[in-house]
């Protein structure tokens, strides 16, 4: 006789789902094993009422199409395919289309779609970003599309990935292009992927990057709420040293730019403290934008804007130093602040010099923000614009490839 396969349809959206073993989707459903080995057995019986709906959204189909017959009598919905309920933030991000028949998408997705997401977020070092930042969007769009044709593990994933995809995209129009109302809208669908995905480390990073926006105009209350947020996510979250530092350096210097330097500094010492104790859990491997390097430039900048121009110098310098290969935007904004410190310290020569080394590495790697320290030094300037120094400097800044590209951003 042949031997039974069993309820394959079953198997095969457990699979699709991301649970490879029956005792990973009992895990997810609070079930014993025994109960889905049972549900995949050629003649599975109705699942109880009390674990009906959770079966369904964990899998994302109707319990006739997952292979069950109802019990004689019982009125149930036809077998066509729902989409997974979708949480209230899900809902809202319009870009995810609420497709009822779409064809569940096999567990693989979910890795694919990562492995771009990750080959974006090492692309953002090098590549310019008006040229990164249409494919960003683009494969943003594409995990819109996946995520109602995914369920359990493989939605989580996916939609991880989607949030991470989302705040790259909002990481390059605010720091890169300077965008930062359109920057304040994606980061918003970041979050909104994020809370599909129910990864609170992931939001913490999100709110601590809205707390950017209002924080660099000045409005401190509006960054400090965000900032209050983000770290209550990072609570929930067990989050890294490395993270919780950076969350201090973000609202440090949503503090320096609000003329609270000593409140920024209190945050940087605190900081330190916290990487230097280098404890708890290992940290997410997207934040790969700071480092006790990128800590360090966040202080140079707040001794400066301290007026701490010799502590400034010896740290900007410390960090020059420090600074490796696929860290040329950094090197930008360090060079920006140490000309500013020469400029504040009245000894133009110097300032121009560090301006000019900056201006070198923006023709190689554009970056909006170091460009920013530029010309906010070239406006410091202008009590020296006569010096031969400054000339030379403003020939640099107004030549006409860097006139037109700055006018064309």
């Amino acid at each position: 006789m042949a031997r039974s396969v069993g309820n394959t349809r079953l198997k095969s959206a457990r699979l699709a789902a991301g649970y490879a073993s029956q005792q990973a989707l009992a895990d997810a459903l609070g079930v014993g094993v025994r109960q889905v080995r049972r549900w995949e057995s050629p003649n599975p019986p109705w699942p109880q009422p009390d674990v009906q709906q959770v079966l369904t959204r964990t899998l994302g189909q109707d319990l006739e199409s997952l292979g069950f017959t109802a019990p004689d009598g019982m009125v149930v919905s036809g077998r066509r395919r729902t989409a997974p309920v979708p949480t209230p933030a899900a809902a809202s991000l319009a870009t995810i289309p609420a497709q009822a028949v779409a064809p569940l998408q096999p567990a693989t997705v979910a890795a694919d779609f990562v492995a771009v997401t990750r080959s974006h977020r090492r692309l953002y070092w090098s590549v310019a970003p008006a040229t990164l930042h249409p494919p960003v969007i683009a494969h943003a769009t594409l995990g819109c599309a996946l995520l109602p044709e995914t369920a359990g593990q493989t939605r989580t994933v996916v939609a991880a990935s989607l949030a991470e995809t989302f705040m790259l995209a909002g990481r390059i129009e605010f720091f890169d292009l300077r965008e930062p109302e359109r920057a304040a809208q994606t980061l918003l669908r970041a979050l909104q992927a994020a809370a599909e995905a129910d990864d609170p480390l992931l939001g913490s990073a999100i709110l601590a990057h809205t707390a950017f926006i209002p924080g660099w105009d000045g409005r401190r209350d509006e960054a400090v709420e965000r900032m209050t947020a983000s770290r209550t996510y990072a609570r929930r979250g067990a989050a890294s040293a490395e993270l919780l530092a950076w969350l201090d350096a973000v609202e440090a210097e949503c503090e320096t730019r609000c003329g609270n330097s000593r409140t920024a500094l209190n945050l940087i010492g605190h900081a330190e403290d916290v990487l230097a104790a280098g404890s708890g859990p290992a940290s997410p491997e997207w934040l790969d934008w700071f480092s006790a390097v990128r800590l360090a430039a966040f202080k140079g900048n707040t001794q400066l804007m301290a007026g701490h121009l010799p502590q400034a110098r010896e740290t900007l310098l410390g960090v020059l130093d420090s600074l490796t290969s696929g860290e040329e935007k950094q090197t930008t904004v360090v060079l920006g602040d140490l000309a500013a410190v020469e400029t504040v310290a009245n000894a133009p020569e110097a300032a121009c010099r560090y301006a000019l080394r900056a201006l070198d590495q923006l023709e190689r790697t554009w970056y909006a923000t170091g460009m920013d320290r530029v010309r906010e030094v070239r406006r410091a300037l202008v009590p020296h614009q006569h010096e031969p120094c400054v000339r030379e400097l403003d020939d640099r800044l107004y030549g006409w490839a860097t006139t037109v590209s700055a006018l064309a951003r």
